[in-house]
């Protein structure tokens, strides 16, 4: 089931909300088990056999969680247990997601295997079994107070960031599922929530579908692409992919705050970011703080300490050093962004947007680093046109990774990349009429057609550069577990007051008139 759908808008979220009221109103333990059903018939409605996988998933992980806070006296036990449930859960997310790929791989070797088609991916997969593997590491660690099975069950199948996140931390979320109060009716929750969801489904229904077109055209003939088509393409698929998300992200917000549940932030403007470090914390930010905590930092805390069993130093005067830097920053970057690359998917594209990232990440820390330190860093200012340069540095680096992200393989990206560059020339009047089987006359009005696509990234681009996001425009009233961010202006922050509901009603009806067909979210595959 779409949130950007009618059987969603005018059914399950009536049907759901009216009954969790209600019976928050009687007993709010029975609101927790109707939100547990609503959720897996929410992740049903695709298909029904993996609700069964979910099930046995969120079983399995409940019991292993168990069995590793009952050992807390046997280290050694309890972390064997942990790595068998941590194993398991890997097993699953690679028989359904890399299976197929490594397969075929092993085919195209020549030996005598497969090759093996792709199996339907339950959806949803990754974010569930990290947002469970989180929770056992976490058991592991101690940190676990909560053990009630119904806000176990609550924290992995809320349905609005089952599908596509935020990943979700238990310390966050388990004690708001266990307040009786958030079950309650609330008519903050639903002005909050109503109108952070309609600014999501506005940036979904009205822009990121409008610009799809031009971005999966480009992408359907990327060795035809020259310079400018190409940058059009890039561009057109970053703007997608950042409406997209970005408007998914303001709807599970939103809908958690109606059901009296607020989620992290996970998405903050990262296209005005203006190095490669604050973009990753601005983009995906719950899926960074995952990778950072459980990747990231278990890597670097184990060369830390090899090195200091060999008598190498650590800490700053290390890192400012050619091999402490190699050992303490790039390699844990290497590690976690690959890793992070492969989980976004099967294909070697994935893996080399990864790596992309983690290389841009090293250079951006040895900038920081071997210019005067990260407190120097932190001190100098930049004025305007060094600010304009630094963020269309960091935007193009993005763009570049991103044709790895979105390309069906690895030649179709480089393919794009190499439009990108030059290497097939520049677009002239001759060629336009060339590619589209006309003359050098109707080559001039094709290119008026461009000027549509031309308009749509221009207003786009504007919007993510000048607008405020819907964290700041929500202000003080913003459900997310980060501190409020103001829009700079009074007129661009949202009020409980009728000029506001008038906005939310008028966005609203446009999204319902543009519901001509269901486009699935870009991150519902992952």
């Amino acid at each position: 089931m779409l949130f950007n759908s009618f059987l969603f808008l005018l059914i399950f979220l009536p049907i759901a909300l009216g009954v969790h009221y209600l019976l928050g109103a009687l007993r709010p333990r029975l609101a927790a088990l109707w939100l547990c059903v609503a959720s897996l018939l929410f992740y049903g409605w695709w298909n029904p056999q993996f609700v069964v996988l979910l099930s046995a998933s969120i079983l399995f992980n409940y019991l292993v969680s168990l069995a590793i806070l009952g050992l807390a006296k046997r280290p050694r036990m309890q972390t064997l247990v942990t790595g068998l449930g941590i194993a398991a859960d890997l097993l699953l997310l690679v028989h359904y997601k890399y299976a197929a790929a490594m397969v075929t791989f092993v085919h195209d070797l020549g030996f005598a295997v497969g090759p093996m088609d792709a199996l339907i991916l339950p959806l949803g997969i990754s974010f569930f079994t990290f947002t469970q593997i989180g929770y056992l590491l976490d058991c592991r660690s101690g940190v676990v107070n909560d053990r009630s099975p119904l806000s176990y069950v609550l924290f992995v199948t809320f349905f609005p960031h089952l599908i596509a996140g935020p990943i979700l931390h238990h310390k966050e979320m388990m004690p708001q599922f266990s307040k009786p109060e958030n079950y309650r009716f609330n008519a903050d929750n639903l002005s909050v929530g109503g109108m952070l969801f309609v600014i999501g489904l506005a940036k979904k229904v009205l822009l990121a579908d409008s610009i799809a077109p031009y971005a999966d055209a480009g992408f359907a003939g990327t060795g035809e692409l020259q310079f400018w088509g190409a940058w059009a393409t890039a561009i057109s698929y970053a703007l997608q992919l950042y409406f997209d998300f970005s408007g998914y992200s303001d709807m599970a917000l939103g809908l958690a705050r109606m059901f009296g549940i607020r989620f992290p932030l996970n998405f903050n403007s990262p296209y005005k970011a203006t190095s490669i470090i604050d973009f990753w914390a601005r983009w995906h930010i719950t899926l960074t703080r995952y990778i950072t905590a459980y990747l990231y930092y278990p890597v670097a805390m184990a060369v830390t300490r090899w090195r200091s069993r060999h008598g190498l130093p650590g800490g700053p005067a290390a890192v400012a050093t050619a091999g402490g830097f190699a050992s303490l920053i790039v390699l844990p970057t290497v590690f976690a962004m690959g890793l992070a690359g492969i989980w976004h998917g099967a294909g070697l594209q994935f893996l080399i947007f990864g790596l992309l990232h983690a290389g841009y990440l090293a250079i951006n820390h040895a900038w920081r680093i071997f210019r005067g330190g990260p407190m120097a860093a932190a001190r100098r200012k930049s004025n305007w046109l060094q600010h304009v340069g630094y963020l269309m540095l960091t935007f193009a680096a993005v763009l570049v990774a991103q044709a790895f992200f979105r390309a069906d393989g690895v030649a179709q990206a480089w393919q794009l990349v190499q439009g990108m560059a030059g290497v097939r020339g520049w677009e002239s009047m001759e060629s336009l009429g060339y590619l589209a089987g006309m003359g050098v006359a109707d080559g001039w009005r094709l290119l008026a057609g461009h000027h549509v696509q031309l308009l749509y990234v221009a207003v786009l681009l504007a919007i993510v550069w000048l607008a405020p996001n819907a964290h700041q425009i929500m202000g003080v009233y913003s459900p997310a577990l980060a501190k409020p961010d103001p829009a700079p202006r009074t007129w661009m922050r949202w009020q409980p007051n009728f000029q506001w509901l008038l906005v939310m009603l008028c966005l609203l009806a446009l999204c319902l008139l543009n519901l001509h067909k269901e486009s699935r979210f870009l991150y519902f595959q992952f």
